[in-house]
Parts: C-alpha cells; structure tokens; sequence
C-alpha cells in the first residue's frame, strides 16, 4: 500500500529528514585521509541521540551501525570498521534517523583529499543522475519515469547502473512502497500523487553492474572490483512538483544548477521552479 500523507505528517518529515541533512554534512566535513569510518558512525550517533532522535539502521534487521559507510568498490551497506581512509579513497555514508514516529534518509559519496579523474567523474554522474530522478517527480508521472531517467544518463556517460539495490517510499517505516528502480522504462508502475514520499537513491558502478554481499551478510561490492558512488535524496510530491526534504538551505543554489542540468552555470529555469528545498 502506498500512503499520501497529510500536511502535519509532512512537517514532521521535513524535521526528521532536515535532521539527517544536516548531521550528514557535519559528516561530510570529518572526512579526510586518517579518519576511520567507526569514528564517523561514532559521531553520527552522537548528534543523532543529541537531537533526541534515534538511529534507523541501528537493528534493523540486525545491522549494527548507525550509518552504512562503503568504501571504493563496496557499493552500500558497508559496516563501520576500524581502517583508515587514505588519500584517494571515496567513501558512500548512508545514514537514517527516526523521529516523533517518522524516519529521514540520505546518501552521499565523499572522496577522501585528491582522487582520481575518474572517481570525480564516478561521483558527478551519480550525483547528477539522483537529480535527473529527482526532476521526474510531479503529480501523474510514473514511478519507473524516474530509474529510466537516471538509466539514461548514467549509461549516457559510459558508468553502470546497480540493479540489486533500490529506491523506496518512507514514512512511519524505513521502508515503505513504491520501490524506485533506478534503471529500466517510463512509462510504467503506480502514478505519483500530492503527498507520496520516496527516498531516490541511484547506485553507479565505474565498472559492469553486478554486485554480490560479502560474507558478513551486508556488504555488497563490485564484483569487478571497480568503484562505486552512492547519492540519495528524500522527496515528497507536491501539487505542482516535489519537495527535496534533505537538501539544506545552503545546497538550494547548487541544487537548481543540477536540476537545470548545468553545475557551472546555475540558474533557475522554467522546468526547475515547481521544485524546492523545503518551506
């Protein structure tokens, strides 16, 4: 069953996933060569419960952390270890909260001090896919309209999309319906309505697309070995567009630029205005 929810839910949404934005890029800043990614699960439970929240992945399922932090060729649900990142690395934080009954989700890939050309490039892709996603998202539009976008431009660019892994409704559950393929063709599954919430959240390969999970049963990596980025947003549907409710008031400028389709430039433009931040 897939759930519109009404405006006081949403604010509470907004609260709880504007929560996770902002812990999430506390955690951006912390990453650098050193840093293990324990020391950021440890920090990312620490403002979680702060701001009276708890962790969402923490037992879910039995997973024992707070954030999924994958490394290079690990694509999501990495388990926090003790091993420094080092310079050149990319690192994919995956973090969620519960608050007042109702759960946030984000994602990003961050690198660790210079990369490689193309793990930049690995990176702006994915990053612009979640984007092409997020600019399919509007009242009537098919759930499969937004992987067919990402598809495009992600195999446009020469990298791969994961099909294993997808995106997801939220609400009063970490997971909820419709599930959001990132790849396949428009046109098909439920239509979006005023009041859905999905978490988009394309998984990109550097390499061919299958993955396989390790043998601590969460894991999942490469199968070519080859790296692999991770961004997620959390939108609602609103009665023109969407509404990204993790994305900050000091990201809206970029946002727009990448909703627009030119990062350098920026920008608003026509078919980008419906679509906000928050309110």
């Amino acid at each position: 069953m897939i759930v519109c929810r009404s405006q006081s839910e949403i604010d509470k949404l907004r609260r709880v996933n504007q929560l996770v934005a902002r812990i999430l890029a506390e955690l951006r800043q912390v990453v650098q060569p050193g840093i293990t990614t324990a020391d950021i699960d440890e920090l990312a439970e620490r403002r979680v419960r702060e701001a009276g929240a708890e962790p969402a992945f923490k037992g879910y399922h039995g997973y024992p952390a707070t954030v999924c932090a994958s490394v290079n060729e690990q694509v999501v649900h990495g388990i926090p270890s003790n091993r420094p990142l080092v310079t050149g690395d990319i690192v994919s934080i995956d973090m969620g909260a519960k608050l007042d009954g109702f759960f946030g989700d984000c994602a990003v890939t961050v690198p660790v001090g210079a990369v490689s050309p193309q793990a930049t490039e690995l990176l702006r892709v994915t990053e612009e896919a979640l984007f092409r996603g997020i600019d399919c998202v509007r009242p009537g539009a098919r759930v499969s309209d937004i992987g067919a976008a990402v598809q495009q431009h992600v195999e446009a660019q020469g990298f791969s999309v994961v099909r294993e892994f997808v995106g997801h409704g939220i609400g009063t559950a970490l997971h909820e319906e419709p599930q959001v393929a990132n790849y396949g063709p428009a046109g098909h599954g439920p239509r979006l309505s005023e009041g859905m919430l999905i978490a988009i959240e394309p998984m990109v390969n550097a390499g061919k697309p299958a993955v396989k999970v390790l043998s601590d049963g969460w894991t999942a990596v490469t199968k070519d070995k080859s790296l692999s980025a991770h961004f997620e947003h959390t939108v609602v549907v609103t009665r023109d567009r969407c509404e990204i409710l993790t994305l900050l008031p000091s990201d809206e400028a970029r946002a727009r630029q990448l909703l627009a389709g030119r990062v350098v430039s920026g920008g608003d433009s026509p078919e980008t205005e419906g679509v906000r931040a928050h309110t």
